[in-house]
């Protein structure tokens, strides 16, 4: 990333043409979402502006970088994404690597469903901490094959040049994290307005995050 905070353009194509990126299947935003808040929504938001097409929720069922277990299980962390992007029409949950093996590789991900939907070009959303360790991912080399990388990046995030990279996406800067919401919940601090109510009423009926 140059000095003075703009992003490297010998690799990845000048923000401006963005338009007509993203193919049939729409853009794929993964993670584990434990619990999903207002800035991952923010992103989806922004991608599906910028990219022209609707964004599914991919949460992982066991992400394979992840240092620390899930703290809800798959199927709690799908249903609170339900919940957060309810009357959002753009935005939707994939529940794809919920039935598959252990742990969520992408490209395990995107061959499932590029079976179920044959024909679909995948456009795959990545954070800039993502993208930079995309050499190690599993089976990196098939990746073009199987979806479009495009990579969202705050104001001051570097984004390393990388061949798969197709765009970079900006979109605004939000001092948030699940491991932030997950603290204040275990500490008995108020989480409204850093998740979506009926998320923050899931929490705590379940009892989640104690």
């Amino acid at each position: 990333m140059p000095g003075d905070g703009r992003f490297w353009r010998d690799v990845v194509d000048s923000l401006d043409t963005l338009s007509g990126v993203a193919g049939e299947g729409g853009a794929l935003f993964g993670g584990s979402f434990d619990p999903v808040h207002v800035a991952h929504l923010i992103v989806a938001e922004t991608a599906a502006d910028a990219l022209g097409c609707n964004v599914r929720f991919l949460p992982a069922r066991e992400q394979p970088f992840k240092r620390a277990a899930h703290q809800a299980t798959p199927e709690q962390r799908a249903e609170m994404l339900d919940l957060a992007v309810s009357g959002n029409g753009r935005l939707s949950v994939e529940r794809v690597e919920l039935g598959l093996p252990t742990p969520s590789y992408t490209v395990r991900t995107l061959r499932a469903l590029g079976d179920r939907e044959p024909g679909n070009r995948f456009t795959l959303l990545l954070g800039a901490d993502a993208a930079a360790d995309l050499a190690a991912w599993w089976e990196v080399e098939a990746l073009p094959g199987l979806a479009d990388i495009v990579v969202f990046a705050r104001p001051g995030a570097s984004v390393l040049p990388h061949p798969l990279i197709k765009r970079v996406i900006p979109v605004p800067m939000i001092d948030l994290s699940a491991t932030n919401v997950r603290e204040r919940v275990k500490q008995g601090i108020s989480i409204r307005y850093l998740v979506p109510d009926p998320v923050r009423e899931y929490i705590g009926t379940h009892g989640l995050y104690r």
